[in-house]
Order: C-alpha cells, then sequence, then structure tokens
C-alpha cells in the first residue's frame, strides 16, 4: 500500500492559489526575494503583497528575515522558503521529504551568506525584466536561470544568470555577471574566456551582460576590453538603469542600445547545448 503524504501539508493545499506556487518556485530557483521585489513581479497593490506574504509564513510555506540599517532602521525582508514550503516543492518535483532541521539549516545558511547581497543583485536584474514584460504587451521574459541552474546546464561558466528576452518575434539570450565591485577588473575580463570555450564547442554566442554599480566601474571596463578580440559579444550598463530599456553598451560602440537589440546565436544543435532537444530543435 503506497505511503500517504503527511497530513500537516494536505492540509495546507487549500489555501495555496496559484500565484503563491510561482512565488514558492520562484524562491525555490532563486532562494531568496525581497518584499518590494515580489510586490513587483506578482501583486498590484503593496498592502495587498504584504498581508499574503504574512500569511504565508503563518502556514510556514515562507520564511523571512532581516538586518539592522547601519544608519538606524531596519532593511527590508527577506523572504525564502519555509519548512511546509521546501516540502510543498519536495513533493511537487519529487524530491526527498526535507527534515525541520534541514529547512531550517538552509535559513540560516542563506541569511549569513557573504554574497547575498550579490544574490540579491542578480536576483533584481530579472525581477526588473519581469515587472517590465508584466506591463507591456510584448516583452516576455521566456528563461530565468539561476547561477547554479546555468552552470549545470552549461557545465562550463559559471554566469550570475542565464535568460532569454522576447519582444515580437526577436528572441536574444543572454548571460548576466552581476557587478558589484568586489573583484578586480582583470579578473571581471578573465571570465570571458569560458565563454569562448562554450562558443568554440558550438554553444551560444550569447552577449554577456556585464551589470555595473558606477559609471566610473563601467568605463574602467571598457578600457580593458577594448583591446580584447571579439569571439565573445559584452555589453556594459549600470544598477541605476533598467534592463529593458536602451541602456548597453556594447565594446567599441559609441551608442547604447534595448536589450532585445543585442545580437545573440542561440548555437548548434550539439549535445551540450541545452537550447535543442534531442531532435536539434530550439527550445524555450
Amino acid at each position: 500500500m503506497p505511503q500517504s503524504r503527511p497530513a500537516g501539508l494536505l492540509a495546507i493545499y487549500p489555501h495555496i492559489t496559484s500565484r503563491d506556487r510561482l512565488l514558492l518556485q520562484l524562491l525555490d530557483d532563486h532562494q531568496v526575494l525581497t518584499t518590494d521585489q515580489i510586490h513587483r513581479m506578482l501583486f498590484l497593490a503593496r498592502r495587498t503583497c504584504q498581508i499574503r506574504l504574512g500569511e504565508l509564513a503563518a502556514l510556514d510555506l515562507l520564511d523571512r528575515f532581516r538586518f539592522a540599517r547601519a544608519g538606524g532602521g531596519s532593511q527590508p525582508w527577506h523572504w525564502t522558503l519555509g519548512h511546509q514550503g521546501h516540502r510543498f516543492q519536495a513533493a511537487a518535483h519529487n524530491r526527498p521529504e526535507p527534515t525541520v532541521r534541514a529547512s531550517r539549516q538552509i535559513v540560516h545558511r542563506l541569511s549569513a551568506n557573504p554574497h547575498l547581497t550579490h544574490l540579491l543583485t542578480a536576483n533584481e536584474f530579472f525581477v526588473r525584466l519581469t515587472a517590465h514584460a508584466r506591463q507591456h504587451p510584448e516583452p516576455r521574459l521566456d528563461r530565468w536561470w539561476s547561477e547554479s541552474m546555468t552552470t549545470k546546464q552549461f557545465r562550463t561558466i559559471t554566469a550570475d544568470g542565464h535568460g532569454l528576452w522576447s519582444v515580437a518575434d526577436t528572441t536574444v539570450g543572454f548571460f548576466l555577471e552581476a557587478d558589484t565591485g568586489t573583484e578586480p577588473l582583470s579578473r571581471v575580463v578573465a571570465k570571458l574566456d569560458r565563454y569562448a570555450q562554450l562558443i568554440r564547442r558550438g554553444g551560444p554566442r550569447y552577449p554577456v551582460l556585464f551589470w555595473l554599480g558606477s559609471e566610473q566601474r563601467e568605463e574602467h571596463l571598457h578600457r580593458l576590453l577594448r583591446g580584447r578580440r571579439g569571439d565573445v559579444p559584452v555589453a556594459t550598463a549600470t544598477h541605476t538603469s533598467h534592463p529593458a530599456e536602451a541602456v548597453w553598451l556594447p565594446v567599441g560602440a559609441t551608442g547604447r542600445v534595448r536589450l532585445a537589440e543585442l545580437p545573440a546565436d542561440h548555437g548548434q544543435p550539439v549535445a551540450d547545448n541545452p537550447n535543442y532537444d534531442d531532435d536539434g530543435i530550439f527550445v524555450l
């Protein structure tokens, strides 16, 4: 006789809406989002968002943490999966049932992660695209892969994220490098070697988007990139700009273009290119 699911989780099911499911999947994929990020992606009214997040936390589907601001007050709430949320996602994806201790450890490690700001910055890039697509009829974010998923699918690169952005009949792929200013620019530039290897193996020739914290750092990066071979397309913008707009400055160019206007080649239908299925058909 098959083993039944724990009654505690089944009792929660009638309270979970389709929007809740989407939020649980987003947090499963991308670990952490702030209240503001969730509001912009999924809700119209901020108060409605806050109330619903509180209800999901009361059901233990979500957990949250925040830190004190340096000048006083508190930072925004950071939301992640609670124990029941981890159980729900495990059931949805046929993964082993997590223990309470394992779920709590995930939250504790995430809250203490020294790269939390970097993770939130990378997520913010995709949140802005998602919110933009929600407000406009033509654009679509067809793919949002986290760093771990991108590494798993493309193997040799370690981008902070990968996406497919479509406007009308144009689909542009890209790799995101969300820069927070903690690495020397020489090390940032060296990352392009792995993208070049991916292209040589028949993988996609997508632009690498360096999203930088200041105009000064952007200018310095362009100086380093001007003498480099152009086998990997590169474009830059700053955190203050909206990634869907005409803010991207390709290396060697004098004007900025929209994300949808950047050149992108989806690569060849080779075995390790996840853009194609076994029959060589492009898949989103």
